[in-house]
């Protein structure tokens, strides 16, 4: 007979691990919505890198309040965690988050993500090289099917059917995306998710104020109304409030949910569920911008996404 402790603790487990999977169900569904709104932001005037760095920087001022007031003995940081946290915030957050700009500027929504969620595939890779993770062969298999997939979305054989800058932001950002699940799975053992999304924002405000100065920033720009494009075209709306929404919904909110996923279930996990995003992105765009692809593009899409799912399976 099974002891009843033991049971229990079998429960709670699954419950938590329930969590997290709804955790990243959820951020993943907001940040494919946030894609389209960040798409017409981009139509405004502002170029990825003001968006960019608004975005941090206002996400690094809301989450700085909210602990003084709330949680002031989470801001301490020792000496050994200071480099990490830099890290942390110059690849996983600033990188990823300009790169994905970039690469909305120049792609469809649906096209930037999935490239860009290649990511859990690096996971699985680095896991079984770095950390010497038992992978099994399908590894191998599910690279191929994710180059075979890309191959058609792109439509390699036109010479690239996309513009190549975005493209190539789209990969880098694929990169740095995986370097940010990693890096969180590890600090979370050790810090929560709000502070550790504070740091994070804080040490890329700092990089975007070197880079571009905030007196440059041009603030009259979020008082400009902007059309909603596609089949909400006939509409306009403030800057400002577009800009908010980001900010608020979609980065506070889930990069908060992403991080706080990563103490209830792997980074592995987490980006199979994550991998939600282009496909609700598409969704969405389709709906919203008119944006849409071929035939052989979204098979090449569905290969991708299957490819994947199998190499997350391997791990």
């Amino acid at each position: 007979m099974v002891d009843a402790p033991i049971l229990l603790a079998e429960e709670q487990s699954d419950q938590r691990t329930g969590l997290g999977y709804a955790m990243v169900a959820i951020a993943a569904t907001l940040f494919a919505v946030n894609g389209s709104v960040s798409k017409v932001v981009l139509s405004s005037g502002l170029s990825s890198l003001e968006l960019t760095q608004i975005r941090n920087t206002c996400a690094a001022l809301l989450f700085f309040s909210f602990l003084v007031l709330f949680a002031r003995q989470r801001l301490r940081v020792g000496r050994r965690e200071l480099a990490f946290l830099v890290a942390f915030g110059l690849i996983g957050v600033a990188l990823v988050q300009w790169l994905y700009f970039v690469a909305l500027e120049h792609l469809p929504v649906g096209v930037a993500l999935l490239i860009e969620f290649t990511a859990p595939l690096f996971v699985a890779v680095f896991a079984r090289f770095a950390y010497r993770e038992h992978i099994r062969r399908r590894i191998w298999v599910a690279v191929a099917l994710v180059l075979t997939g890309l191959g058609l979305v792109v439509e390699i054989w036109s010479g690239v059917a996309f513009d190549t800058v975005g493209v190539t932001a789209a990969f880098g950002g694929a990169l740095a995306l995986s370097a940010y699940l990693l890096m969180a799975e590890r600090e979370r053992r050790h810090r929560d998710a709000a502070s550790l999304s504070f740091y994070g924002f804080l040490f890329a405000t700092l990089l975007w104020a070197v880079v571009q100065p905030l007196w440059e920033f041009p603030w009259s720009t979020l008082d400009d109304r902007v059309s909603l494009q596609g089949n909400l075209s006939e509409y306009t709306a403030p800057v400002w409030a577009l800009v908010a929404f980001i900010v608020l919904i979609g980065t506070m909110v889930t990069f908060t949910l992403l991080t706080g996923a990563l103490r209830h279930i792997s980074a592995t996990k987490a980006s199979i569920v994550a991998s939600l995003e282009p496909v609700v992105a598409t969704v969405i765009a389709w709906a919203w911008l008119g944006e849409t692809l071929g035939t052989t593009q979204l098979i090449g899409g569905a290969i991708v996404i299957g490819g994947i799912l199998l190499a997350q399976s391997a791990r």
